[in-house]
């Protein structure tokens, strides 16, 4: 009788855990491929899911390798919801169908131009290319029109960037849009020419403020980071916004969008629906993130340069094209 009782009380033990993880996986969840900064979203998530009750479980890892996972998973991912720190990858996962359409009162939320024309997929924060140099090295007066000028042999030994991350690859995919297949490829090749290639972004600004480089191709949030933390690796460099719709004033979106085959889609919706919100994107602009909130209701402030005065080109989102980038890149010897 005792073995008995004490198999019985084990049983229980053993069963108890076990229900109440079931308990915890009933509850309203989205899973979400994060290719955004996790910073960033540890910030978001946990806002939401105050807001609504629905939790969010992260998959973090970088643009294209989630778009590719998406892709290879098709109809049986387990993915509701997929994030970008660069659109190239969104357009990946769109031109495979596997978006559905959002909620036409998300997508009201920000204007046009930072959404797909489908409207399968919106940007819900921007990051500005743009120009940082060192202020002993570089005078205003020479600094360039163009982000094109810096293929120019005066530029030589002068100019850094990070041709393996997104962040390049997305300023890449704008000049190919802008500019045609002929012109990028030259650009590049005054590229190779030219610089220094570094392993990141915030590598380029560092080396930069030291003086080993004069300059260096970065998006904004990086030298303004800096700035608020200690301005150690910023202050000795400046900005240079190109302004003008030029390739070099590209405003590059982080994409949202619900996949079609998330068994959560209501859900899904309203994550996405979040994170244009106001209240979603005063939480971004309140953030480590220093990117641009997408909802005109909300300024980022912080004495960022503002978003209505960068006047970047007109692109078409849905058509930056990152596999034929990378091609490009890999021919120049830079991936």
């Amino acid at each position: 009788m005792r073995l008995k009782t004490l198999a019985i009380a084990v049983v229980a033990a053993l069963t108890v855990p076990m229900l109440t993880a079931c308990g915890g996986d009933d509850a309203p969840s989205i899973t979400v491929y994060n290719a955004q900064h996790e910073e960033l979203l540890q910030d978001l998530a946990p806002a939401f899911t105050k807001k609504t009750g629905i939790k969010v479980k992260l998959r973090n890892g970088s643009d294209f390798e989630l778009a590719n996972q998406l892709v290879q998973e098709g109809s049986s991912s387990p993915a509701d919801v997929f994030l970008t720190e660069n659109s190239p990858a969104m357009s990946l996962v769109e031109s495979k169908g596997l978006f559905a359409k959002l909620d036409a009162s998300t997508l009201e939320l920000v204007p046009a131009q930072y959404e797909a024309k489908s409207g399968q997929w919106m940007g819900f924060t921007a990051r500005s290319t743009v120009l940082v140099y060192n202020k002993a090295k570089v005078d205003e007066a020479d600094l360039p029109k163009s982000l094109l000028d810096l293929a120019d042999p005066r530029w030589k030994g002068k100019v850094s960037f990070s041709p393996t991350g997104a962040d390049f690859q997305a300023i890449v995919s704008a000049v190919l849009q802008l500019k045609g297949e002929k012109a990028t490829k030259a650009w590049i090749e005054g590229l190779k020419a030219n610089g220094t290639v570094y392993q990141g972004n915030n590598v380029v600004l560092k080396e930069v403020n030291a003086g080993t480089i004069d300059a260096g191709v970065i998006y904004h949030y990086y030298w303004y980071r800096d700035q608020e933390e200690s301005g150690e690796n910023s202050n000795d460099s400046a900005l240079h916004f190109f302004g003008n719709q030029d390739p070099g004033a590209f405003l590059s979106v982080s994409g949202a969008g619900v996949l079609k085959a998330s068994k959560h889609s209501a859900n899904a919706q309203k994550f996405v629906a979040f994170l244009a919100s106001e209240g979603g994107q005063k939480a971004l602009a309140a953030s480590y993130a220093l990117e641009y909130p997408l909802n005109p209701a909300v300024d980022l402030g912080r004495g960022v340069k503002p978003l209505s005065e960068l006047d970047p080109p007109v692109v078409d989102l849905s058509a930056l094209n990152g596999p034929d980038v990378i091609a490009m890149l890999q021919d120049a010897g830079f991936l």
